[in-house]
């Protein structure tokens, strides 16, 4: 796929949003869009103004311990942690540092944290960091996951999100249904696209797509 649209982001023109249209099967969903997101996770510096810009949605009035970073964001992680650093953000941790960490899943497909892990998480103010939020389905795991270890989820962040709230939790993207207005993302069974015999043009997930030959 060759024929990306682009959407700069107001404040940061390495903030790039590259997104093509078709029929796209993700592990929850059907939707309409593709979203690469690979430069913006991936090169140096888009990844640090994606970072940096992330940061700048959050207020002083959250607290920030340990950023647990879903769909390959670490490197965005380290440099919105660093942003958050460097402008003195509440966190209770007494190293006055941010832990940034990854989820395992176990054989069921939870997410799980071992031992020498457990430490970042438990009594910890976490913020859930996403490339992309549609169903929501991932974020749900992720803040059971993190309740379930003692953990305390003040917040999620993306780069690009359809829902704004889960779980009571707010959102905090850098781009929502609102640069994207006819994005939509179905139910398998409940597609606009496959009722219309749209044929599929790849099979996604968070670590990129596979054309369907």
């Amino acid at each position: 796929m060759d024929n990306y649209k682009k959407i700069y982001h107001p404040s940061n023109n390495d903030v790039v949003l590259r997104y093509v249209s078709g029929h796209f099967v993700t592990p929850n969903s059907h939707v309409n869009y593709y979203m690469d997101l690979s430069d913006m996770k991936c090169r140096q510096r888009e990844a640090r103004a994606t970072g940096e810009e992330i940061a700048n949605l959050y207020s002083f009035s959250t607290q920030i311990d340990t950023i647990l970073c879903l769909d390959n964001m670490e490197i965005v992680g380290a440099y919105l942690a660093n942003k958050l650093t460097k402008a003195g953000f509440m966190s209770q941790n007494s190293h006055k540092t941010l832990y940034i960490t990854t989820p395992e899943y176990n054989i069921s497909g939870q997410i799980m944290f071992r031992e020498n892990i457990q430490h970042m998480i438990q009594g910890k103010n976490v913020l859930v960091l996403a490339a992309t939020i549609t169903t929501g389905s991932t974020i749900r795991s992720a803040i059971r996951s993190v309740q379930y270890y003692g953990g305390n989820v003040t917040g999620v962040a993306a780069i690009f999100s359809s829902a704004s709230k889960i779980m009571d939790v707010p959102i905090q993207a850098l781009y929502t249904q609102k640069n994207l207005p006819d994005y939509t993302n179905s139910a398998p069974d409940a597609c606009p696209l496959c009722a219309a015999k749209t044929p599929i043009s790849a099979i996604c997930n968070g670590y990129g797509y596979s054309t369907v030959q």
